[in-house]
């Protein structure tokens, strides 16, 4: 019992001694904070611009979609042709 509260105490007094403060009364500083939030509240001097194209489906959609159904036709496929070969070797087994 008094090994433990001897290594509590060596523990504490340890970490205690870790800080690199000269002076234990100096008060922390947050500069970077207060510079960023200050940075942030500034006023604003640009207006939104309506951007005509954004709404605007173009054929490059189109062509995604495409390559998209053609990718999910191929994974089928791809799912079958693995359930056939996998029944195939099931059936081999068997016999």
């Amino acid at each position: 019992m008094k090994f433990r509260i001897l290594a509590a105490a060596t523990a504490s007094l340890a970490l205690a001694a870790c800080g690199s403060a000269d002076d234990a009364s100096t008060e922390a500083e947050a500069d970077t904070v207060e510079i960023a939030a200050d940075e942030a509240l500034e006023e604003v001097t640009e207006e939104p611009v309506a951007d005509a194209s954004a709404n605007d489906v173009s054929e490059t959609a189109a062509a995604a979609e495409a390559a998209e159904a053609a990718s999910i036709e191929e994974a089928g496929d791809n799912a079958a042709a693995t359930a056939e070969a996998a029944m195939d070797a099931m059936a081999e087994e068997g016999q």
